[in-house]
């Protein structure tokens, strides 16, 4: 799979070479990074983590234009291995048309990046970011390609709020979001409905609102989202209704140092509908159908620091807290909670090469964890070590 990444990804330089001396106002983008993970206990994504695992390559081609002063365009291909999930498959991760009328409104359609909280519309750009994992209970890895966009339009803008006030942006946005069948949520729905998901997605409508306040690099906002999701299978759906996740954050940038953090909470319910035959198969015997309907309360929040030490050797730290309150639920049992305690430190040996290290002790198995790679069954406590080298340009 590497090699296949980075022999696609060299191809794309190659030839966004030869394209940008004919159309120099083309941008070429992209990346691919290798990642290792492993583990004291559980095995996770989808991967035998606890004997150390390599099997995590992600790479990616972005290509933009600039058609006039007002319309953009652009466009990113993306392949990924993450243990069972991704493949050879090459999707595409945005493609936009944008018009900006002026600094107060704007459109972008097409298949757009949603803005949701800090991080999801950045979370493909793995160079900018310090971090090999960012937050799980926020931006999980295994479901990247499903929360990063959404087909449909966007509505944005800024404006300032006068010399004392700072700034303020704003954006709104509707569409449809497929599920992503080689990801996560496919994979761990899977189970329930006795085969693999053939369709699934959801609709969508959303806004974010930020502002940049008159303390010099102190950023305050909240984004929310409505949506749900369904997915089909041979066997049976699964659905879950609309339901309103709201998501406040705040960050602060100062020279070397950075510090942020999160909380939302998501409350829903979902129903999962199964064909059960008895006890001929049609077109010989009565379809019986059973749904099993539950609820989940998901109250989730982090905290961040890091701080660049050398202008090559970044570090940083911290701690993601997710737990669930549902109707009938224990939030003090493991399966209901995850707490991760990180460490992070990341050191960029030129402009185009990078290798991050970190630690995560990780408390609760509400989060990442696989029924068909943890046979035996999940601990309650495990220790990861996930490092991670990257090339982009």
């Amino acid at each position: 799979m590497f090699r296949r990444a980075l022999l696609l990804a060299s191809l794309f330089l190659f030839a966004g070479s030869g394209l940008a001396q004919d159309l120099s106002n083309i941008q070429i983008h992209g990346f691919v990074t290798q990642g290792v993970l492993f583990s004291s206990n559980n095995n996770l994504f989808t991967m035998p983590t606890s004997n150390g695992s390599a099997r995590w390559t992600d790479a990616a081609l972005s290509l933009s234009d600039s058609i006039s002063d007002k319309l953009h365009v652009g466009v990113q291909l993306h392949v990924y291995q993450l243990g069972e999930l991704g493949g050879p498959n090459l999707e595409i991760d945005w493609a936009t048309g944008d018009y900006r009328l002026s600094d107060r409104a704007g459109f972008v359609a097409g298949k757009v990046k949603t803005v949701y909280g800090l991080f999801n519309d950045s979370q493909d750009v793995d160079a900018v970011h310090p971090w090999v994992l960012l937050p799980e209970s926020f931006y999980p890895v295994d479901n990247k390609t499903f929360n990063l966009a959404h087909y449909g339009a966007d509505f944005y803008g800024s404006m300032s709020l006068g010399k004392h006030w700072g700034a303020i942006s704003y954006r709104a946005y509707g569409g449809y979001k497929p599920l992503d069948l080689y990801g996560g949520y496919a994979k761990e729905l899977a189970p329930d409905v006795g085969s693999s998901f053939t369709t699934g997605g959801s609709n969508l409508i959303g806004g974010d609102v930020r502002w940049r306040t008159p303390l010099k690099g102190l950023l305050i906002g909240m984004s929310a989202l409505d949506t749900g999701l369904d997915g089909t299978a041979p066997t049976g759906s699964f659905h879950i209704p609309y339901f309103t996740q709201p998501d406040e954050y705040a960050e602060f940038e100062r020279g070397k140092f950075m510090l942020a953090g999160e909380y939302k909470r998501t409350s829903a319910a979902f129903d999962l509908h199964l064909n059960n035959v008895d006890p001929l198969p049609p077109p010989f015997g009565p379809v019986i159908p059973l749904n099993v309907p539950s609820t989940f309360d998901e109250r989730a929040w982090y905290a961040m620091a890091s701080y660049r030490l050398t202008e090559k050797l970044q570090a940083g730290a911290y701690y993601s807290h997710d737990k669930n309150y549902g109707a009938g639920v224990s939030p003090t049992l493991p399966s209901n909670y995850s707490n991760d305690s990180v460490i992070s430190g990341r050191y960029d040996f030129n402009s185009y090469f990078y290798a991050k290290l970190e630690g995560h002790f990780i408390r609760g198995t509400a989060l990442n964890y696989y029924p068909d790679t943890n046979l035996g069954g999940e601990k309650t406590a495990t220790s990861l070590l996930a490092a991670k080298i990257g090339f982009a340009f």
